[in-house]
């Protein structure tokens, strides 16, 4: 009975496959970011390289929440075959 109330994100990891690769993207980032913050000093290459990364990692995440809401205005509206974002 605990499988039947799955959360979004897991449904969405399982639904779309493009939707899986960004969030695994967007762990990668973290995970990069991660690395990055344990420097007891950064010089101005790291520094470029956590905007540039913070950056990709929110476009990944725009990019999530654009397909979140695309299905769920298919799931309310199944018959509506707009390509609007």
């Amino acid at each position: 009975m605990a499988s039947a109330q799955r959360a979004p994100r897991d449904v969405l990891l399982q639904a779309d496959a493009e939707y899986r690769r960004l969030a695994e993207q967007h762990r990668q980032y973290d995970l990069e970011l991660q690395r990055i913050s344990k420097s007891p000093y950064l010089n101005a290459e790291d520094l470029l390289e956590e905007i540039r990364l913070k950056k990709k990692k929110l476009h990944c995440k725009d990019e999530m929440e654009r397909i979140a809401a695309r299905i769920l205005r298919e799931q309310r509206d199944p018959g509506n075959t707009s390509f609007a974002a």
